[in-house]
C-alpha cells in the first residue's frame, strides 16, 4: 500500500484557495464586529448623553448598554433564520445578506436624529436597528466559520478557525481607533453634536470592501457533498434540538465566558475607567488598542495550538486564565497607573483569547453538516445571550451597588466556571471527520476522509 502522491501545483493551489477564504472571511467579520462594538463603544462614551439624556448618568448608561444587550436576542433568532436557509441553501449567500443587512442598519444609526430633536422616538429607532443588526450578526459568525472551517486541511482547522476569531479584536480596535482620532480632533461639544456619526457612516466603505471579496468565493464542500447527496435536513433547527440539543446547550455554556470577559473590556472597563478611576477617554481607548492589536496575535497562536494539543486543553487553559486573573484585573486598574491599566488589559486579553481561538472550530465540529450552520450559530449566539448580553448591565448595576470595580471579578469568575463545566461536559472534536454527512462529526471520526484513503499500488 502507498500513499496517494500530492500534486504540488495543486498543493500550492489549494493554499492560495484557503488564504484567499481566510481573507474574505476575515474582512467580513471584522466589518460585522466594527459596526457591534462600534455601538458599545458609543453606548459608553456618547449615546448615554444623546439618546437618554434625561436620565441620572449612570442609569443612562445602563440604558444605553439595555440597548446594546437587546440586539442579543435578536441574535437567536438570525441565529435560527439564516442557519435554516444556510443548511438548505448554502453558506454564501447567507454571508453576503448577512453583511449587507448589518451594513444598511450602522449607516442608519450615523443618520439619527437625537433625543432633543425627536424626543423618545430617538432611543427608539435606536433600539429598531440594534436589534436588526443583532439579526445580521446572528446569520454571520457561523457562516463565516463553516466558510473557512469546512473548507480548511483536517490538520489546520483550528488555525483557520481562529482567523475568524480575529474579526472581533480586529473590528474593535478599528471601532476604538476611529473614535480616538474623532474625540482627538474635535472637542466633546462637537463630538455629540456630530461627531459620533462619522464612524458609523464610514462603515458602509468597509462593507463594500467585504462584499466585493466574498462575491469571489465557492460554496464550501461540506455542504456540496450534502447537497449531492440529497441529504438536506427539511427543518434544520426542528433536526438540530432532536438531535443535538445537548450540543447545543453545553456548547453555549462552555463559550458564555469568552462573551463576558471581552464585554468587561471593552464595554464596562471603558465606562469604570473613565467614570471611577478618571482616565481620560483617550487612556481608555488606548488601552482597548493595545490588548485587541494583542488579541490579533495572539489568537491565531492559540488556534494552531488547538490542532496540535486538542481544542478543549487550550480552551481549558484560558478559562483557568480568567479565573486567576479576574481579581487582579482589577486591582492593577485600580493603581489608577497607566501601566497597570495596561498590563490589566493585556493580561485578560491573552486569557480570551485562549479561550476565544478554538472556540469557533470546536463548535463546528460539534455539529452534523445538515445542521452545522444552525448548530453552530444558535449555540454560539445562546452563549451571547447568557453571557455578553447581560455583562454591561450586571458589572454597572454591581458598581452602583458596591462602588467597588472587584466586584465584577466575581461576576467574571462565575462566568468562567460555567464555562469550565459545560466545557469538560463535551468530547473532544479534535479529529470530527466533517465530511460525514449523515453522522455526527465525532462519532464519524474513526471513517476515512477523502485525505485518508489510500491507492493500491
Amino acid at each position: 500500500m502507498t500513499q496517494t502522491r500530492v500534486d504540488p501545483r495543486k498543493a500550492l493551489s489549494d493554499t492560495g484557495k484557503m488564504r484567499k477564504i481566510a481573507v474574505a472571511s476575515v474582512i467580513g467579520t471584522t466589518v460585522e464586529w466594527y459596526d457591534l462594538f462600534l455601538f458599545a463603544t458609543a453606548s459608553a462614551l456618547v449615546f448615554n448623553k444623546i439618546f437618554f439624556p434625561s436620565f441620572d448618568p449612570l442609569v443612562g448608561t445602563m440604558l444605553a448598554f439595555g440597548t446594546f444587550a437587546a440586539a442579543y436576542a435578536a441574535r437567536i433568532v438570525g441565529a435560527a433564520l439564516f442557519g435554516h436557509f444556510g443548511d438548505r441553501m448554502g453558506r454564501k449567500s447567507m454571508l453576503l445578506i448577512s453583511l449587507l443587512t448589518m451594513g444598511a442598519a450602522t449607516f442608519a444609526i450615523g443618520l439619527l436624529p437625537d433625543y432633543a430633536t425627536i424626543g423618545i422616538a430617538a432611543p427608539i429607532l435606536l433600539l429598531t436597528l440594534r436589534i436588526i443588526q443583532g439579526l445580521a450578526l446572528g446569520g454571520e459568525w457561523g457562516g463565516a466559520v463553516l466558510m473557512v472551517v469546512e473548507h480548511a486541511p483536517k490538520e489546520k482547522r483550528g488555525f483557520y478557525g481562529s482567523l475568524v476569531q480575529v474579526g472581533v479584536p480586529g473590528g474593535t480596535l478599528i471601532a476604538n481607533l476611529v473614535f480616538l482620532v474623532i474625540a482627538a480632533v474635535m472637542p466633546e461639544q462637537e463630538l455629540l453634536a456630530w461627531g459620533w456619526r462619522v464612524p458609523f457612516l464610514a462603515s458602509i466603505l468597509l462593507v463594500a470592501i467585504g462584499l466585493y471579496i466574498r462575491l469571489t468565493l465557492e460554496e464550501t464542500p461540506s455542504f456540496q457533498a450534502v447537497k449531492d447527496a440529497g441529504a438536506k435536513a427539511k427543518i434544520p433547527l426542528a433536526e438540530l434540538l432532536r438531535k443535538y440539543w445537548k450540543e447545543v446547550i453545553l456548547g453555549a455554556l462552555a463559550t458564555v465566558s469568552t462573551g463576558t470577559s471581552f464585554n468587561i473590556l471593552v464595554a464596562f472597563g471603558l465606562t469604570y475607567g473613565k467614570t471611577e478611576l478618571k482616565y481620560s477617554t483617550n487612556t481608555m481607548l488606548w488601552a482597548v488598542l493595545v490588548a485587541c492589536a494583542v488579541g490579533l496575535v495572539m489568537l491565531p497562536v492559540f488556534g494552531r495550538l488547538s490542532d496540535r494539543l486538542g481544542r478543549k486543553p487550550i480552551i481549558v487553559g484560558g478559562i483557568i486564565a480568567e479565573i486567576v486573573l479576574a481579581f487582579p484585573m482589577f486591582w492593577l486598574m485600580d493603581t489608577k497607573s497607566i501601566a497597570g491599566l495596561m498590563c490589566a488589559y493585556v493580561l485578560m486579553m491573552t486569557a480570551f483569547c485562549a479561550n476565544y481561538g478554538p472556540i469557533a472550530t470546536f463548535l463546528a465540529e460539534l455539529f452534523g453538516s445538515r445542521v452545522r450552520y444552525s448548530g453552530l450559530s444558535v449555540a454560539y449566539m445562546l452563549a451571547g445571550l447568557l453571557g455578553s448580553a447581560i455583562t454591561p448591565v450586571v458589572t454597572t448595576a454591581l458598581l452602583n451597588a458596591t462602588g467597588q470595580g472587584s466586584s465584577v471579578a466575581w461576576f467574571l469568575i462565575g462566568s468562567a466556571v460555567v464555562s469550565l463545566v459545560g466545557l469538560l461536559l463535551l468530547s473532544e472534536t479534535l479529529r470530527s471527520n466533517l465530511d460525514s454527512v449523515h453522522e455526527a462529526p465525532v462519532r464519524a471520526a474513526s471513517t476515512p476522509g477523502p485525505e485518508e484513503v489510500q491507492v493500491g499500488s
